[in-house]
This record gives structure tokens, sequence and C-alpha cells, in this order.
């Protein structure tokens, strides 16, 4: 995991404590301040506004979950290594992170390899990794794993060779939300979220309130911004919404020095169109969209209805953020199921799963003001 930089949004810098919380049950103020790179007195700022949302209980030198639900269950890191009883055949599984997003597709693929009776091998590697090759070959030649279950770097240098070598693996392999060809442009089995119908499902939304300039504003470095972005025009076009402001920015990453001035550019942009609603993906973007505006006097959803995508900690921020949900429990469910296929019946016809989203309506969207 990479360490944030000391240039976080006070909105990054609560999920941060939020997922730091959920994994370890217990936060402390000096390292936290460590490693975020801010000062003890900024981070008791933070967890004060915690408190106040009701989302964490301040004791001596940092906070503990104010109540257990309130933890997003997102946030939770599961072990590295599940091991069951000895004797079961194992399955390998290599996702980008353990931190944001993955946890819960991880944790359905934990829920049916279990009932399958397999154990799981479980490996994270970063967007930065360039070929991931040789952590499969570990897991297959030294792990002896029966299957692999992947989600590769598909903007890396390698990610060709990549594919390929899943293709011609000595065991069968599944992407989960990815989508790949063999060398023969063979379709490879997949499971994946249908990420183009969330963007749909959020236009259709805004577009249901009144809102007639939306935007779109997608982290550049996701690799399913693509999928969200071809939804969102789609229904833009069926909507009759200005196709001007269909992509309002692609923000760099969240780590980079210049994120929160082209969240600023960006913000300043959309109102200058007259934008009234917006889908921000993924959520700590939206969380950083939304401090900005309140910073400036703007209200949320009053003045401007924001839609996080992904939900993995918007529902926990003031105000709820409507939110798309990827199936991201019932995706790593589906990889383990498509895995388990493949080995029992090695001849079955290829499989590409899509799974539908689904959008939760808080408070941060609402009709657009009248003049």
């Amino acid at each position: 995991m990479r360490e944030p930089s000391s240039g976080m949004l006070a909105p990054e810098r609560r999920v941060h404590i939020l997922a730091a919380l959920a994994r370890d049950g217990i936060v402390k103020v000096t390292s936290l301040s460590e490693e975020l790179g801010v000062t003890p007195v900024t981070l008791r700022r933070d967890l004060a506004q915690l408190e106040v949302d009701g989302l964490v209980l301040r004791v001596h030198g940092g906070a503990i979950p104010a109540h257990e639900s309130e933890v997003p269950e997102a946030a939770v890191l599961p072990p590295v290594t599940v091991r069951p009883a000895a004797g079961r055949d194992a399955i390998g599984i290599l996702v980008p992170s353990l931190n944001y997003y993955w946890p819960t597709v991880v944790r359905g693929a934990e829920q049916e390899a279990e009932r399958l009776g397999y154990r799981l091998l479980i490996r994270g590697a970063s967007y930065e990794l360039q070929d991931e090759r040789p952590l499969l070959e570990r897991l297959v030649e030294e792990d002896g794993v029966v299957g692999l279950i992947v989600a590769p770097n598909t903007a890396a240098e390698h990610a060709d060779e990549v594919l390929e070598w899943l293709h011609r693996a000595p065991v069968p392999a599944v992407l989960v939300e990815r989508e790949g060809r063999g060398p023969d442009l063979s379709p490879m089995e997949s499971a994946s979220s249908d990420h183009a119908l969330g963007g749909m499902l959020a236009a259709r939304h805004l577009a249901d309130l009144g809102h007639e300039r939306i935007a779109l504003v997608l982290s550049r470095s996701s690799p399913t911004s693509g999928q969200v972005a071809a939804g969102w025009s789609e229904a833009c076009r069926e909507l009759g919404l200005p196709e001007s402001m269909g992509v309002a920015a692609h923000l760099p990453d969240r780590n980079s020095p210049d994120f929160s001035s082209v969240v600023a550019a960006t913000l300043d942009d959309a109102l200058a169109h007259g934008v009234t609603g917006m889908l921000v993906h993924p959520d700590p973007e939206a969380l950083a969209f939304v401090d900005v505006a309140m910073t400036r006097g703007i209200s949320v959803p009053e003045d401007l209805s924001v839609i996080a995508y992904d939900d993995e900690v918007a529902r926990m921020f003031t105000p709820a953020f409507t939110a798309v949900a990827p199936p991201r429990t019932a995706v790593g469910r589906t990889a383990v199921g498509l895995l388990h296929r493949r080995i029992t019946e090695p001849d079955v016809s290829v499989e590409r799963a899509k799974l539908s989203p689904s959008l939760s309506i808080r408070a941060s969207t609402a009709p657009p003001r009248t003049v």
C-alpha cells in the first residue's frame, strides 16, 4: 500500500482513519500522524468530527468504533491466507489491493471456497506492479494451487503477456472484475460487475430528479472508469441530456501533488457550465468534491447533487452519499463458482458472468434548486 501524502483532504484522511479503525479496532493519533504525514492537532480535529458524526468514540490518545455496526464491512481486511482443514485443495487469488474495494470481493470468494471445500490463498499486488507472472508462478509451482482467480493490471506494460500466461497456465484461471482474451482471441472465463449499467443508473437517477446539466468525474487510474463512462454516455444520449457535459474530467491519483487543485478546477468548470448533479468515481474522490464545495458555501444536495461510485464508505459521511454499489461479494462468490466448474468439468463452455450493481439513494441527491 502506498503511503498517503501530506496533501490529503479531510475526507480522504477520514476514509483512511475509518479503514484503519475497522482493521485494527483502535487508532492511535501518534501512529496516524506518522502514517498520514499530518500533525496530531489535525488528526484530533478529524476524530472530533467523526465522533460528532457518531462513527467513533474518542479515548486517550486515539479512538475506537462508536458502535460495531457502524464499521464499514468493506474496510475490514481479510486474512492473508485462509486455512480450513488440512488436505483441501487450494485456490489462489491475486488482487491489486487488500485495502480498498477488494476485501469484500475476497470475502465473497472465501465464503464460496469454504462452501465448496477449498482453502483460499490470498495475495495482493499493487497497481504499480507491471508483471504479475512471478507471483502467479509461485502460487502454482510452490503453493500447488489447483486454480487461479486474478484481477490483472490491464494497463501495465506486460498486461498481454500476463493474459497469455494465464491462458496457457497448467491450472484453470478466472478473471475477476476484468475481461480478457487469449492469444487466439478466445474469451477467458470471468466474473465482473456491470459497471456500464452502474453509470446508467446514476445518470437516470439524476435525470429523474429533474437535473438537466450533469457531469461525470472519473479517476484516471481506475481500470473500470471506461465502462462507467460508456454507460453514462449511453444514458445521456437516451435521456437527451447535453453530451458536452458527459465527462467533466479525469482526476489524477489521490496521492499526486496536483490532486487538490484539479478537484477545485473541475468543480469550478462544472459550476460554470451550470451543472447541478454529478457522479464521481470512486468514493474518496466524491468526498473530496463535497469537501471543497462545502468549504465554498455550496450546499449538498441543495446546490449540487453528488453520487459516489463504489459505495465503500459513502453512507458514513454527512450528508450520507447516494451511491452506486457494485455487487462485490457476489462477484467473488461467482468467480470461485466458475473456477470450481472449470476444475470439475474441464470441457464446459467458457462463461463470462456480468453482475448488476445497485443504487442506494441517500441524502446527497435531491431535485435541483428552482430559480
